[in-house]
């Protein structure tokens, strides 16, 4: 198996977005319709209160060839959440799939910390429009820290498969600094819950299901699964957990793994991304991405440079 660059095709900085929000298009996320795909992705507005980022909800509306726009959503699909909420300050990203005749989109709430910079949790928000708009279940999370995942819960991928809901999700095992009066920094590793009815869920706790290559501080996120030939295929991202913003070759590039059982994964990250050329939209970064089936082929949608600012693109998954 293989993964063929498409080239990038959907820049926000081309476009009005909806909600105040400028530049960025990350964590795209596909629903497949009968004859165009959706895409939702998380941009980012200013709050005017202290200059910080509110990653917001939108989407775009493609033909099926994935470079005809045909529109791009005027509004948000759901409204951040109340004041002290686990995503007060942001939804990045939200997870969707159909289920029955409602479309269910699993949220990444972002509420800002004191010692350190954030943490995160798991909402269900539900649609009956077609995925235009969505509402919350409640307020909290449906999944969130517990006794051995103390922190960044988050990234939830959701499928159901043979009646059972299975979730692949980040864990944090924790912040540290590099040296004295340093920002923290955080790392995180992909668990995996299961659960009868999407709300309820149970974890595997702490038990990290993929591999590190690049050591214990390796941070891994954003997990996608596609079963391609009776296998399951799932993507993600890591990095270093340390000097990853601005060092060429410690950023977010594309990892693969394999399973046969869905509890077993073997990590292979020869079937990722092939690497860009200097000066390409995504030679400095590759990250966030979602695999997906449509009509018969299968894609993965991701970002590229500066954790998805200037947009996301294709890739053709080739078994």
């Amino acid at each position: 198996m293989k993964l063929k660059k498409l080239g990038q095709i959907f820049d926000p900085t081309h476009h009005t977005l909806p909600n105040g929000c400028v530049q960025f298009a990350q964590s795209p996320q596909a629903l497949v319709f009968e004859d165009f795909v959706r895409i939702y992705f998380s941009t980012r507005a200013v709050d005017e209160a202290n200059g910080k980022y509110l990653s917001h909800i939108a989407f775009v509306d493609m033909r099926k060839n994935l470079r005809e726009i045909i529109r791009v959503s005027d509004k948000t699909v759901i409204p951040l959440g109340g004041l002290g909420c686990f995503d007060e300050h942001g939804i990045f990203p939200m997870n969707v799939l159909r289920h029955g005749d409602r479309i269910y989109g699993y949220t990444c709430g972002w509420s800002r910390r004191v010692s350190v910079s954030v943490d995160t949790g798991i909402g269900l928000a539900v649609s009956r429009d077609d995925g235009l708009t969505f509402q919350r279940l409640g307020e909290g999370p449906v999944l969130g820290a517990s006794l051995h995942e103390p922190c960044l819960v988050g990234d939830g991928f959701v499928k159901v498969i043979g009646g059972r809901f299975h979730m692949w999700y980040i864990f944090g095992t924790g912040w540290q600094r590099l040296a004295p009066g340093a920002t923290p920094e955080r790392t995180y590793k992909i668990g995996h819950a299961v659960s009868a009815d999407g709300i309820h869920w149970a974890k595997e706790e702490a038990r990290q299901i993929i591999d590190d290559r690049l050591g214990a501080d390796e941070s891994q996120a954003l997990p996608t699964v596609v079963e391609i030939g009776g296998r399951h295929h799932m993507f993600f991202c890591y990095r270093e957990s340390f000097d990853f913003r601005k060092t060429q070759g410690r950023g977010y590039r594309i990892g693969h793994a394999w399973s046969d059982d869905l509890s077993q994964w073997t990590r292979d990250d020869d079937c990722a991304l092939p690497e860009a050329s200097p000066g390409d939209w995504d030679f400095e970064m590759q990250c966030y991405p979602h695999a997906f089936e449509c009509d018969g082929s299968f894609y993965l949608l991701y970002n590229g440079n500066a954790f998805g600012r200037r947009g996301f693109g294709l890739a053709e998954i080739e078994p």
